[in-house]
């Protein structure tokens, strides 16, 4: 509107201001202002012309009235799972016994009898992809897989780059050392060298405590969890920090030749992890593990591997 107020104002005042040239009978020049009286001519058609701009903008609705925001992105997530027909469940297949490879080489493991029950009520075929597990963000970001469910506790760092769902199981970092060590505390870790799997909870929880951190006299990261235990057998590192689940099944493993220091790097829980932005696939793997806890799938598969129902209700 203010446009147009413009437009017609610097029309009239050209107008007002236009000057007509004649010449007379004897041949001289005459000049006649065309201001006062072509103006109130023109000024009638130019007030009509106002008008009808006035009216046609009202028809035309508000101009300055805010553009329509696009609508929110339809989350796709379960319906694209759903669709290819394939879960892809990216893990690291050295992690007894929550994700391993058995002695035929099958992989198998707690979190696998979960996601093959999860898989069948989803209606889709179950895939593993084996990964480096530094690499697990980046695989599952990437694409190439769907989810990340082996034994992956639930961070606030982490949280920041992946969806999770429900915690399902309770842990914590727990310190191994030969049986014949002397260590039990994280005080007794000074001047010790320590093995941990790079980029695990069991890094990050040991960075975390910088008073035992800054007592050592080297961190050892290790590419997997069963490295690092053969480092401790062989006298490589004096200690290792591991998940707990995994430590005292590894114990169970090779009887009499380690131990469990009494303190520890506190308490966590277990997730599945997914790509941001999915929680429509989550809330599915989430409604078919609470199917599995209420008909006592999930207490089936926790006794077969524990010995006992573990799963966190």
């Amino acid at each position: 509107m203010q446009i147009v107020n413009k437009m017609l104002y610097f029309c009239l005042l050209s107008l007002y201001n236009f000057t007509v040239v004649k010449y007379n009978d004897k041949g001289k020049i005459t000049r006649i202002n065309g201001g006062e009286d072509m103006f109130k001519k023109v000024s009638l058609l130019l007030v009509f012309v106002l008008v009808l701009s006035v009216a046609l903008i009202g028809c035309g609705g508000n101009t300055d009235a805010p553009a329509e925001q696009p609508a929110e992105a339809v989350d796709t997530s379960l319906e694209a799972i759903t669709e290819k027909g394939v879960l892809i469940l990216g893990l690291d297949d050295s992690f007894p016994p929550m994700g391993f490879r058995d002695r035929d080489g099958e992989i198998v493991g707690f979190d696998i009898d979960l996601a093959k029950e999860v898989a069948n009520r989803l209606g889709v075929e179950l895939k593993f992809q084996p990964i480096d597990w530094d690499s697990k963000t980046m695989e599952l970001n990437a694409g190439n897989i769907d989810v990340i469910w082996n034994g992956l506790t639930i961070t606030a760092e982490r949280q920041e780059a992946i969806g999770f769902s429900k915690p399902y199981l309770a842990n914590q970092q727990i310190i191994i050392v030969r049986t014949d060590s002397d260590i039990d505390t994280k005080a007794d870790l000074a001047d010790m060298k320590v093995g941990v799997q790079l980029d695990s909870s069991s890094q990050h929880a040991l960075e975390a405590d910088t008073a035992t951190t800054d007592s050592l006299a080297e961190m050892v990261k290790f590419g997997n969890n069963q490295e690092a235990v053969m480092d401790l057998g062989t006298g490589g590192v004096d200690a290792i920090v591991v998940d707990e689940i995994l430590g005292r099944y590894m114990i169970a493993q090779r009887p009499g030749e380690f131990k469990v220091a009494t303190e520890n790097f506190g308490r966590e829980e277990y997730g599945i992890g997914f790509r941001l932005g999915e929680e429509a696939f989550i809330e599915a793997v989430n409604n078919a593990l609470a199917e599995m806890v209420e008909d006592g799938t999930t207490a089936e598969i926790s006794t077969n591997w524990f010995g006992e129902d573990v799963f966190l209700k």
